[in-house]
């Protein structure tokens, strides 16, 4: 999960520390950065500094927080007065979790606190759907897959999936057969049209943005794909969706084991 730090050296480098192997944190240095970040990069959590510029400020957190409205935000940053009435505003906008450098940025609490805003990430919703599917594949398989749920624009081909799981193709294809799971080419399709749809819900993305950001060579894949796995096209999938609407229907018409549809019908 890559977490995006907006914050002075001293609170990245306590971050990555807390962080450990579960997260990977990539440190920006202005809000010009942060913005490029989010729309370049699969950035599933953004750790913000009101003080990032010098300055107590919550219009660019404001502004993270409507144009990207499903991205979790953290606030780190120095409790002094300059940053209580700011605070308050961004609190009033939803954004729950704070920590504070030297008060109470221990590892154990900034670990606590990114891991309380991992759940609610969308990758994570996904793999916990999916945990029971994927329960019977070997761990080294069920690992690549996780990651690819995570990060789909970098995990995106059967083969792919095969080198980093250490089998061969045919193997891979056989173990998706055997639990009743479509071939994994049709699962990591699918889980890059619902990275999409997620990405496509916040105004701060373009459908060319997404199609980029994902890894497609042209926007039209990705069009063809939100019609097979969604029956709408990215733009009609932005408006008529929402994501928990999303990821029911793709869950069940393609994710599902095919024994529990069939049971279930």
């Amino acid at each position: 999960m890559l977490v995006l730090a907006a914050v002075p050296d001293v609170q990245f480098h306590k971050l990555r520390r807390a962080a450990g192997s579960r997260f990977s944190v990539a440190q920006v240095s202005t809000w010009d950065d942060v913005l490029a970040g989010i729309r370049g990069r699969p950035v599933e959590l953004a750790v913000v500094d009101p003080l990032l510029s010098g300055h107590a400020r919550s219009q660019e957190i404001e502004r993270l927080r409507v144009l990207f409205p499903s991205l979790p935000l953290m606030l780190y940053t120095t409790l002094t007065p300059r940053t209580a009435g700011v605070l308050l505003a961004l609190g009033q906008r939803g954004i729950q979790h704070a920590v504070f450098a030297n008060y109470d940025d221990h590892p154990s609490r900034l670990r606590e606190v990114l891991g309380q805003e991992e759940a609610r990430s969308s990758s994570r919703q996904l793999l916990d759907q999916l945990a029971d599917a994927l329960a019977p594949l070997p761990s080294e398989l069920r690992w690549v897959l996780e990651e690819a749920l995570r990060s789909p624009g970098e995990v995106q081909t059967v083969g792919q999936v095969a080198v980093r799981a250490r089998v061969d193709r045919r193997t891979c294809e056989r173990w998706f057969t055997r639990v009743g799971l479509p071939s994994p080419r049709h699962f990591l399709s699918a889980a890059r049209v619902l990275y999409a749809h997620r990405l496509l819900q916040d105004p701060g993305f373009t459908i060319e943005d997404v199609a980029k950001r994902l890894g497609y060579a042209q926007t039209k894949t990705l069009q063809l794909h939100a019609r097979a796995y969604l029956g709408l096209t990215a733009g009609e999938m932005r408006l008529s969706l929402d994501s928990s609407e999303a990821l029911a229907r793709v869950v069940q018409c393609f994710l599902t084991p095919h024994q529990a549809r069939a049971s279930a019908s």
